[in-house]
C-alpha cells in the first residue's frame, strides 16, 4: 500500500535550497547522511490539470492566510518572482529559491479533501 510521496526539486544550488527549507521555512528534516537533508512536508494534495504540452509536474505550497504568510517570509528575506493574483481557486504569488528557481504559494478557495 502506498503510504506517501517524495517530491524531488532539482536546483542549480541544491545546499542554498536545503538551507532556506531548514532556516527559512522551519520544516523538520533528518540528514540521511553527508549533509543530504531530508524534509518533511505539510499534508498534501494532488491534482490532474488538462495539458497539451506534454507531462509536467509542479510543486506548489498552500497557506490559510496569504498576506500574512507573505509577511512572514519577507521578514526573513524571502523574495517573491510575482505579485498576488486572484483567481477561481485561490490566492496565487510564487517566490524565489536561492537555488534560481521558484516555489508557487497559495491561499486555496477551493474545496479540500481530508487528509
Amino acid at each position: 500500500m502506498i503510504n506517501g510521496a517524495h517530491i524531488v526539486l532539482y536546483s542549480r544550488d541544491a545546499e542554498a535550497d536545503r538551507e532556506f527549507f531548514r532556516d527559512v521555512l522551519g520544516w523538520p528534516h533528518v540528514d540521511a547522511g553527508r549533509g543530504w537533508l531530508i524534509f518533511a512536508s505539510p499534508p498534501a494534495e494532488v491534482a490532474m490539470h488538462p495539458t497539451d504540452d506534454g507531462a509536467a509536474h509542479e510543486l506548489m505550497l498552500m497557506c490559510d492566510d496569504l498576506d500574512a504568510t507573505m509577511e512572514e517570509l519577507r521578514a526573513k528575506g524571502v523574495e517573491f518572482a510575482q505579485q498576488v493574483t486572484e483567481l477561481r481557486w485561490g490566492r496565487l504569488t510564487a517566490f524565489h529559491l536561492p537555488g534560481g528557481g521558484e516555489l508557487g504559494l497559495y491561499q486555496p478557495t477551493h474545496p479540500r479533501p481530508e487528509a
